[in-house]
């Protein structure tokens, strides 16, 4: 097994697909709705992961009432959390970060974030933003750009973690350094890829964080 090291001062998370496996909830809630408006999966499930409901939506059917058409979704998202695990590893990797140096940068709305954590045993951190506190989402990095700010982080010194292709472009454009978790995929030709948290190594330091990772 290669191992990489990497130092930082502070790391970002993307949540679904990255701390926690929520797609049989997810791909429930959303074929129900691509049922109901008459889209194929295979049109559907390509523009789903990583991005806000909102923006998936206006992007397939732009004709649909917005914002009443995603909150819907939303709360049925909500109601489903059957099945939501932490990703193999990620509580206790979790456990070992100071709070002040983690947060999460995640496209659920505040209520949907916080169900699915719950359901999921993942700690709520000081440091949460959702799709409520920002206007344009991954594969923007005004997320990830306002999680650094929030912790008092400069954004290069930020490491994030993504699952998805939007995500992994938006902490790029953030200029920050990139882990993918290829929960679900093969593995991300442009960045480390991991499968699970279980192969780390961390050091905490006073000017930062010191991990190596098993790949």
């Amino acid at each position: 097994m290669k191992t990489v090291s990497i130092t930082c001062q502070a790391i970002l998370f993307d949540l679904d697909g990255t701390l926690i496996d929520s797609r049989p909830a997810v791909e429930r809630v959303w074929k129900a709705w691509a049922l109901r408006h008459g889209i194929a999966w295979e049109t559907l499930g390509p523009q789903l992961h990583g991005r806000r409901a909102i923006d998936t939506m206006r992007t397939l059917m732009p004709h649909l009432p917005q914002p009443a058409e995603a909150d819907r979704l939303t709360e049925e998202e909500i109601a489903d959390t059957d099945g939501v695990t932490a990703i193999a590893g990620a509580l206790a990797f979790l456990k070992q970060l100071p709070r002040h140096r983690w947060g999460i940068v995640t496209s659920c709305p505040l209520r949907l974030a916080e169900a699915r954590m719950r359901a999921a045993g993942i700690p709520q951190p000081d440091v949460l933003i959702t799709a409520d506190l920002i206007t344009r989402g991954k594969p923007d990095p005004e997320g990830f750009l306002l999680g650094a700010k929030t912790l008092g982080i400069a954004p290069e010194n930020c490491l994030v973690f993504e699952d998805a292709t939007a995500g992994i472009e938006a902490g790029l454009k953030a200029g920050m350094q990139v882990i993918g978790v290829a929960t679900h995929q093969a593995a991300f030709k442009d960045v480390i890829s991991i499968r699970d948290y279980r192969h780390f190594s961390l050091q905490t330091m006073a000017s930062g964080l010191f991990l190596e990772v098993g790949q």
